[in-house]
């Protein structure tokens, strides 16, 4: 085992024993680790060059520890609204002695209120639909930058809803790279930053999902 999965095998197991916050649906260091952080890793490969990354709605911090333990070089910011989660994930940062990331306890619309447009990339796993995690992403990175999410089977049923009005947002068509196996569904949706984001995104708190940016 490498030294950057021997990192992540021990996050595993801290998240597995942690009893202050529910951080992941999967129970067992074996389970977490092959099933959450090991379906992570595909997602390297489309980090930046160099500067700032954001994972939104971080949980248990999944996707962004992976990007730090495997590019130290970047600044990596985990972001999530739920305090307990926050901490439980900060305990185990500094446990494993992690020093590229930082932890913020906020909801997303307010915090791309205030550091809007400064990543290069913004990602996100289980947050919701392509659309909305698009909404939700895209105010937060620079032009030139990406944002990306994990999706499975209804992939293609969430970006046909959009109706390709992704340049509403700022971004360019989706495009799909697919891993796990010839059998696999699931796949890694990615958007280009290609023009500023409207002053009107982020909308208020809650209204990207419940009245869609595209109807």
């Amino acid at each position: 085992m490498n030294p950057q999965r021997s990192i992540l095998y021990r996050y595993a197991e801290l998240l597995a024993s942690c009893k202050r916050a529910r951080l992941t649906g999967t129970r067992g260091a074996d389970e977490i680790f092959a099933l959450q952080v090991e379906d992570c890793l595909p997602s390297i490969e489309f980090l930046p060059e160099k500067g700032r990354v954001i994972d939104v709605g971080s949980g248990g911090g999944l996707p962004g520890v992976v990007w730090a333990v495997y590019r130290p070089d970047l600044s990596v910011t985990l972001l999530d609204s739920v305090m307990k989660k926050c901490g439980a994930v900060k305990e185990i940062i500094d446990a494993l002695e992690i020093h590229n990331v930082e932890i913020v306890c906020e909801r997303s619309e307010d915090y791309a209120k205030t550091h809007r447009e400064i990543f290069d990339m913004a990602g996100a796993r289980a947050l919701s639909s392509a659309g909305v995690t698009a909404e939700l992403l895209s105010p937060l990175v620079k032009i030139g930058g990406k944002i990306l999410t994990f999706k499975g089977e209804k992939v293609n049923d969430e970006i046909s809803a959009v109706n390709g009005k992704w340049k509403i947002l700022g971004l360019s068509e989706p495009s799909m790279k697919f891993y796990g196996g010839d059998d696999s569904s699931r796949c890694i949706l990615t958007w280009e930053k290609v023009k500023k984001c409207p002053a009107n995104f982020p909308r208020r708190t809650g209204l990207a999902g419940t009245k869609f940016f595209w109807e």
